[in-house]
């Protein structure tokens, strides 16, 4: 049976209400202060729905969903994948400045190469969000961490028709597996790129259908749980989301606003125990799991959020007349 830390467990919750609060302070426009949290308010936290955060809204309307070019499937994959390897808005926009719009038939690894070299030289190439390991005796011989990813995909995405297989995939889970025996991709980012994928047109499964913890979201559930025994990391997740609800009550969340009727997902709960951990680290520091700060600081931005989802989840339309609501002052029960 899975047992929570009562006391710890509660601030799941408060960062889940709290951080929403925030979203819709200012996807509504409504005067700062947006929250009375000065940790929140102060640190760098994503949203409580991975697809709202600046980077996935970028990848769901310039990368997959573009309105001037069609895409083949093994493309939109691909496009995907390219975009995901840096992560980074500023590097995928001057590679299409340069080549034109990515796409197979003009991956011209020796010219990306050299254009990115260029680049590198002059500013990061690579978002700071993910850890990118560079190293695989497969690829060695290259110099340079942008080139072993890069003939990565050529080699194992394109020539030995891994995106070919994701296409004819039956699970989420199936596709993890397919990514996780590529070199350089474990668990985090298998599971990070296989619901990238799932944005897509391409390929629609359930994102409840399957769920993998990473190191970030596993300190989360390590400070929220006592220790699980027979269950798994991804069983404490499921727990969480069978019992939402539930808890969101006890712990007297009930005001929580959704995001245009839609739940948090497993990956949305996964990246919240996550997030849980940094919040914690500052909140709680006597429960030092390995990292103890919150290595980013919050950037204030008063750009007005627009957001697009893909179509397939039917709530784009909600977009156009939101619920405007009163400004939202900060909880201040713990």
């Amino acid at each position: 049976m899975i047992k929570i830390k009562e006391n710890i467990f509660k601030y799941y919750f408060y960062f889940i209400h709290e951080r929403m609060n925030i979203f819709w302070n200012r996807y509504n426009n409504n005067p700062i202060p947006w929250t009375l949290d000065n940790i929140l308010s102060e640190n760098k936290f994503t949203n409580v729905y991975r697809a709202t955060d600046r980077v996935s809204q970028y990848l769901i309307n310039k990368v997959i969903y573009t309105d001037d070019e069609k895409f083949n499937e093994e493309d939109i994959l691909m496009r995907i994948l390219f975009f995901k390897i840096f992560n980074k808005i500023e590097t995928w926009e001057f590679i299409e400045g340069k080549i034109g719009r990515i796409k197979i038939a003009n991956f011209n690894l020796n010219k990306i190469n050299k254009l990115l070299a260029e680049r590198r030289s002059e500013t990061p190439i690579y978002s700071n969000a993910y850890m990118m390991t560079g190293t695989h005796t497969r690829y060695n011989h290259l110099n340079f961490k942008h080139e072993k990813w890069l003939q990565m995909v050529n080699d194992e995405m394109i020539q030995d028709k891994i995106l070919r297989k994701v296409l004819k995939s039956k699970s989420l889970g199936e596709i993890f597996e397919l990514l996780r025996n590529c070199s350089f991709l474990g668990d985090f980012l298998s599971y990070q790129y296989a619901i990238d994928f799932n944005y897509s047109p391409v390929i629609n499964f359930d994102e409840n259908s399957f769920v993998k913890a990473g190191i970030g979201s596993i300190r989360g559930i390590k400070k929220c749980f006592e220790p699980l025994g027979k269950n798994t990391y991804e069983d404490a997740i499921r727990f969480t989301q069978e019992n939402f609800e539930k808890y969101q009550s006890i712990f007297g969340f009930t005001k929580f606003q959704d995001l245009f009727g839609r739940q948090p997902t497993l990956i949305d709960l996964q990246n919240c125990f996550c997030e849980t951990d940094k919040y914690l680290r500052a909140k709680m520091p006597e429960l030092q799991i390995d990292n103890v700060r919150i290595k980013q600081k919050y950037k204030e931005t008063r750009k007005p959020l627009e957001l697009f989802f893909p179509p397939k989840w039917n709530i784009n339309q909600k977009i156009l007349n939101p619920c405007i609501q009163p400004s939202i002052k900060g909880s201040t029960l713990f």
